[in-house]
């Protein structure tokens, strides 16, 4: 019996090309255009009608999209999961953003929409697989999931994927994993996909090309006040603490001779941002961190230490480490060698060569058992 696959077909080349190598599999596809992101309904829940009135290009997207699933004879749904993305990733990544730290929106939406509220629709069409064009490997075997990273390295989205369980993996496939970036432009233009040309999406979905500090400031006030150094010399203003990360050297509006300036600390309670000169100055280093609502993909847990590699950023080369659980959700992760500018609020992804293990979300971070001020 022909298995039937619901795809997320986003418009852009990657799911477009997934969507056919799904039928040459004798697959039975349908595909859904998600909607996600809305200014006026967005603007209703929020109570600010001016917070965001220009037009969203998911509207280009889905046009796109509509094209791709008419030139391949397959079935477009289109559904609307505004609310659960402000619920569920919007608003969290706002929270975050009040606690100072630096958030992944792209992980919690794989987690709470692509692959929650996303696989509830699909399953009420009936399907046996989602599929998605993301640059990720799946195996499906012993009623278990494995995720692998995609053939790409400069492409592979595990990183975002690992907080997805077991039930959202035995469910999806990845139909692009094993291809090259290169190979999938060269399959759309073969098939004359209108998205074959089309440039790749970059950046937080909901602000496309809009200037980063001027949408968030529509939803978070910012409150400026002091950059100092770590001996307390004032240094300059900053704009507010949400707006920097730590490791940034670009938009400190710092002159002078010497050393460029960088983050190296936040203060939240007294609103201040530290900063110092040179790339790798010894404060933006750890050694350790703590790592929060951690999923862990196998069904089964590690016992004791565990021996592995990890991503504290997406572009990030693996890191030596070795980790250990605290209780069921948190890890403390000790680095074989100390890491630059490890963030809280970023996702801590682990690694047994290619089998991503599972994420969390980086707490705090330490250096000799000294809790760094981030």
């Amino acid at each position: 019996m022909t298995k039937k696959v619901i795809l997320g077909l986003s418009g852009g080349v990657d799911s477009s090309v997934a969507a056919y190598l799904l039928l040459e599999q004798g697959y039975d596809v349908e595909a859904v255009f998600m909607r996600n992101w809305d200014s006026a309904v967005n603007n209703d829940i929020l109570g600010n009608p001016t917070a965001c009135d220009e037009i969203c290009p998911q509207e280009i997207d889905f046009e796109d999209a509509k094209k791709v699933a008419d030139k391949l004879g397959i079935k477009l749904h289109k559904v609307n999961f505004v609310q659960e993305y402000w619920d569920h990733v919007f608003a969290y990544f706002l929270n975050e953003y009040k606690l100072g730290r630096t958030p992944n929106p792209d992980i919690m939406c794989n987690k709470e929409v692509k692959f929650k509220a996303f696989l509830n629709y699909a399953e009420k069409l009936n399907c046996d697989y989602i599929a998605m064009g993301h640059y990720a490997r799946v195996i499906h075997e012993n009623n278990e999931a494995k995720l692998l990273r995609g053939i790409d390295n400069n492409k592979d989205q595990t990183y975002f994927l690992c907080q997805l369980n077991q039930k959202q993996l035995q469910k999806a496939l990845f139909p692009i994993g094993h291809l090259w970036k290169s190979e999938v432009r060269l399959i759309a233009k073969k098939l004359n996909l209108a998205t074959a040309t089309k440039k790749d999406s970059t950046g937080i979905c909901f602000i496309g090309e809009r200037d980063f500090n001027k949408f968030l400031q529509n939803y978070l006030p910012a409150q400026s006040g002091k950059m100092k150094n770590l001996s307390g010399q004032i240094i300059g203003e900053h704009s507010g603490l949400m707006h920097y990360t730590i490791g940034q050297r670009k938009g400190l509006g710092i002159g002078g001779a010497g050393n460029p300036w960088f983050v190296v600390g936040k203060n939240l309670t007294e609103n201040i941002l530290y900063v110092e000169q040179g790339f790798d100055h010894p404060y933006v280093y750890s050694d350790s961190c703590i790592v929060m609502d951690v999923n862990w993909i196998d069904t089964i847990k590690f016992n004791g230490e565990l021996n592995c590699t990890a991503k504290f950023r997406y572009r990030q080369k693996d890191v030596d480490v070795t980790i250990k659980w605290i209780d069921d959700n948190t890890l403390i992760v000790n680095f074989h060698e100390s890491v630059r500018a490890v963030t809280p609020g970023q996702a801590a992804v682990f690694y047994d060569d290619e089998v991503c293990l599972g994420g969390g979300f980086i707490d705090s971070a330490y250096f000799d058992g000294e809790k760094r001020q981030y």
